[in-house]
């Protein structure tokens, strides 16, 4: 039987292909390791640290780069903890003659503050083909050129790598580097203001950079930085204007991790660039791991640095961690995981359902996949639902250092009450609406519930945030049964109304009240949000008329003043409330001083309270004065409302049963290193969701089989008959 016997075997294949070894999407090499899974939607741009900003940067840079210090993995508020470094520093205080200051000090008589950073010895570099050596101990390859680098595209194409250990030098030339004309740092501008001397070294380099080639190498050690000196071979001082405890902060960002001057020469050589070999592309660092693949359009892989120095898993944290597992792997050697696969996924469905089989350890949730994910019970509460409590499937939430806000500019007539109403019938205005705009509402239509309401500027995890009755915006809400409830709306149009608006008309002319909302399209501008806020104005009779424009056309009217209503957010670049108070000093004022302060507020007392604020610690008996500063502040915000709080977003991660050590953080990115994977229960549960449906296939087969075979035996006889 020819014919039937193909058949057969075809059948036979097409099921032993329905294996769920032949629907792993990673190679049969990968199985049982000690390999984390992840997915990334947005490509990186930047990899350099001088350059890197983003969340989709981050991601990889933080596990690569080490800066001086870094954030305990477990407490909250976030802690600056050493990473390089041997200590945190602390700072020295001179006047403007070279005189020592004690610490207490008042901030006006501080000239400069210096910080003086110890870099620990031993720290080595990942192996990489900068630091390769000949035989007679010169550079390996330090005379690259296009004919040399054929047949090398990445590299891993390099036959010599070799290493180094960490100096201070390395920490200088990268500190050097934000002022590089053709890196364009997007912190150079804010930095040169405090760095003392980094202003005039980018005005030397960019004199320098105009003299040579446009590809040229411009060798760093050349310049001088004053405000940035070698101790000795592990040891650097940073010299500042003024004073600046948030620059801490930035002693934990990428921007401040070291860049060894052999990578950024090696890099520099002709034809790396035209085939991606850039530091923007394979990062250099001591990190616990190293970049090994990049193909930005499909995979990205982390493996861990062979030369790491070693760190442990932390000991200690806030008081629920013991409890959540957190502490099990205390005083182990970090990193726990070998190697990090991370694949681009541009579709939230087929990210989601690589998730559900076990092929991704974690994932967030897109409004594609919430109601499968999570269910909001009565009390606004979310929990997971039954299908991922089955997979034993958890859920992690936590509120980011975001707040998101309706400002009004002050400088407007009616709402800011500069020359026009006048202040008192503004302030009741904006009290009024700040009170009439649920934001609870808000959040559970348009955010899943996936966020706060905010009392203030400050979200949790910053210090100076309240939980509970000492926490709420007294304007906005009451405390009733243990909890913040917004006040009726009759309360708002009492305020409107003696502020001369009974009824949304004004008292005197009879004309309704318009108020104007300048918005983008992608922001508020969504069409359902905008009529859903035009329904919250029309509760105190107020016509909302929304103005909608591009993002440039927006920043210029915001820039000259020319808004009544805009709608912004801020994500904080370092845990500290000067970075969230800021928005609002008269000092950052956006048009009389081209600030951060789109709404143009002065208040003195609120300016004086935060120059007093800004420059204090958060710790011992200056901590416990700053928070008192700080609920002074807020009260003064809250009364003179010149936002409208919106919310605090929340981020919601799902992670499975084998993956352990996770902790909701969205200022740390180092993260990588505590997490670990029981790659035995992953395997065991991979299979178990992956196993083939089989019985639609053979039960096809046989359905086929039956139509097939009586009309094979019908020729064969007909082949016979006619045979004979």
């Amino acid at each position: 039987m020819p014919v039937f016997r193909p058949f057969c075997l075809s059948l036979f294949l097409l099921l032993a292909a329905c294996s769920s070894e032949q629907n792993d999407p990673y190679p049969a090499s990968e199985r049982g390791k000690n390999i984390l899974y992840s997915a990334f939607t947005e490509r990186p741009k930047h990899l350099d640290p001088v350059q890197s900003y983003s969340e989709d940067e981050i991601t990889f840079t933080a596990q690569i780069y080490e800066p001086p210090l870094q954030y305990h993995y477990l407490k909250r508020p976030y802690t600056l903890i050493p990473s390089t470094a041997v200590s945190v520093p602390v700072p020295s205080y001179y006047d403007s003659k070279g005189k020592a200051l004690p610490a207490d000090v008042q901030s006006d008589l501080i000239a400069h503050s210096v910080y003086e950073i110890r870099i620990r010895p031993g720290i080595r570099f990942q192996p990489h083909p900068a630091f390769a050596l000949d035989e007679s101990g010169k550079p390996a390859y330090a005379d690259l050129d296009s004919n040399k680098l054929r047949g090398i595209n990445s590299i891993a194409d390099f036959a010599h790598t070799g290493t180094r250990e960490l100096v201070a030098d390395d920490y200088i030339y990268e500190i050097k580097r934000l002022a590089h004309p053709r890196l364009h740092s997007p912190i150079f501008g804010m930095m040169a203001g405090r760095i003392v001397g980094l202003k005039e070294l980018g005005e030397a380099l960019h004199s320098a950079a105009k003299t040579l080639p446009a590809a040229a190498w411009l060798d760093l050690d050349n310049f001088h930085l004053d405000g940035v000196t070698r101790v000795d071979r592990y040891t650097f001082r940073i010299k500042l204007s003024g004073k600046y405890p948030q620059f801490l902060y930035w002693l934990a960002m990428p921007f401040f991790a070291p860049v060894p001057r052999e990578v950024d020469r090696f890099y520099a050589q002709p034809g790396m660039a035209g085939k991606n070999l850039t530091l923007d592309w394979y990062p250099v660092g001591t990190g616990p791991y190293m970049l090994v693949e990049n193909n930005p359009n499909r995979r990205m892989v982390l493996e861990r640095n062979p030369n790491f120095h070693g760190e442990t898993y932390p000991c200690e944290g806030e008081a629920e961690d013991r409890d959540a597992g957190l502490l099990a792997d205390c005083g182990k050697p970090l990193p726990l995981i070998d190697k990090a696969v991370f694949s681009r996924e541009k579709e939230s469905i087929p990210y989601w359902n690589k998730f559900l089989q076990g092929y991704f350890d974690a994932s967030g949730i897109s409004s594609d996949s919430f109601d499968q994910a999570v269910r909001l019970n009565v009390g606004g509460d979310v929990q997971l639902s039954d299908e991922m409590r089955a997979k034993g499937i958890r859920l992690l939430t936590g509120v980011r250092p975001s707040t998101f806000y309706m400002g009004f500019n002050m400088l407007d007539p009616v709402v800011g009450g500069k020359d026009g109403v006048g202040p008192e019938r503004s302030r009741k205005l904006r009290q009024a609406l700040s009170i009439a705009i649920d934001q609870e509402e808000f959040v559970s239509i348009f955010m899943n519930g996936r966020g706060i309401a905010a009392m203030s500027p400050l979200p949790p995890g910053i210090f100076g945030y309240l939980e509970g009755e000492a926490g709420i915006n007294p304007v906005v809400y009451d405390w009733v049964d243990g909890k913040a409830r917004r006040k009726p709306i009759e309360t708002a149009r009492k305020l409107l109304a003696e502020a001369g608006w009974q009824d949304g008309r004004d008292a005197r002319t009879g004309e309704p009240l318009v108020l104007n909302l300048d918005t983008t399209s992608g922001g508020m501008g969504d069409k359902s949000r905008l009529d859903w806020l035009t329904r919250q104005f029309a509760k105190l009779d107020i016509q909302l008329v929304v103005r909608s424009t591009d993002f440039n056309r927006f920043q210029e009217k915001v820039r000259k003043g020319a808004v009544q209503l805009y709608y912004l957010g801020w994500n904080a670049d370092y845990p500290d409330p000067e970075n969230f108070f800021f928005l609002l000093a008269g000092s950052e004022g956006k048009v009389a001083k081209a600030g951060e302060n789109a709404s143009n507020y002065v208040n003195p007392e609120f300016d004086r309270l935060f120059a007093e604020m800004k420059d204090m610690e958060s710790d011992g008996q200056s901590g416990t004065q700053r928070l008192s500063i700080i609920r002074r502040t807020n009260r003064i915000l809250q009364e003179d409302a010149p936002w409208i709080f919106g919310f605090h977003p929340k981020s919601y991660t799902l992670g499975h049963a084998w993956l352990y050590n996770r902790k909701p953080t969205d200022v740390g990115n180092n993260i990588l290193k505590y997490q670990r994977i029981d790659v035995a229960e992953r395997e065991k549960r991979r299979r178990e969701w992956n196993e083939p449906v089989l019985w639609p296939l053979a039960a096809g087969g046989l359905l086929l089989i039956s139509v097939i075979l009586p009309a094979f035996i019908s020729y064969r006889r007909r082949e016979r008959g006619t045979a004979r």
